[in-house]
């Protein structure tokens, strides 16, 4: 990533993303030149903004009147995510949302390949789900130890996860992405990204209520 003097913030990494979608558009079309103030205004953004996320992300050096060559920014940014290098990551809990997650194409440009599910429904076991097995979760942490394994994504109940997650801190995980609906309880060098998806909603509704309080008048 960027050099260990450099302060990288969360809401930095939260908008590399949509940087690297417009990017990666812009190179499709055609177009070979930017600037972070053409980027800013594309992502609505202020420019001064922009111009410092890039400076944490770019190891290429833009071009006077001109801007940066956007395959080199986009190399670097991708760099800068990882997404570069691909990993391996395991899902617990297939039910429909972590099957529609297993099904997700997207994730391979961003370098997170989901190679098994884990569940306990003997339904699911032994079958394969968008060509990925399904496991026994009583093979999990043997799994995660064998091959190495340090990305996990939980989307199961609430009263399961942190059990889960435990086992699989214990077994070598050091990043979990949690689609639960429960915060979870874990030792600071485990990284964790919970969805709240109540939340996401709630900020959704107010948000329409509020233009359509404005259109009323």
């Amino acid at each position: 990533m960027a050099d260990n003097d450099k302060s990288i913030s969360l809401a930095t990494l939260q908008r590399m993303p949509g940087y690297l979608r417009y990017l990666k558009q812009l190179n499709s079309e055609g177009t070979e030149y930017i600037s972070s103030v053409g980027l800013a205004d594309a992502m609505q953004e202020n420019p001064a903004v922009a111009k410092k996320d890039l400076s944490m992300a770019v190891v290429s050096e833009g071009k006077p009147k001109i801007g940066y060559y956007i395959p080199d920014l986009i190399r670097d940014i991708e760099s800068f995510m990882g997404y570069d290098h691909e990993k391996e990551a395991i899902l617990v809990g297939v039910g429909k949302l972590g099957q529609a997650l297993m099904g997700y194409s997207g994730f391979e440009k961003y370098g997170l390949n989901i190679i098994a599910g884990f569940d306990t429904d003997n339904a699911l076991i032994g079958k394969e789900v968008h060509g990925k097995k399904i496991l026994h979760v009583a093979k999990m942490a043997s799994t995660v130890r064998k091959l190495g394994i340090k990305i996990a994504i939980l989307t199961l109940p609430a009263a399961h996860a942190q059990v889960m997650a435990d086992i699989l801190v214990e077994a070598g995980i050091r990043a979990i992405w949690n689609f639960s609906p429960v915060s979870l309880n874990l030792p600071d060098n485990v990284a964790v990204k919970n969805e709240n998806m109540a939340a996401s909603l709630a900020v959704l509704s107010a948000r329409l209520k509020e233009i359509l309080s404005k259109e009323d008048k």
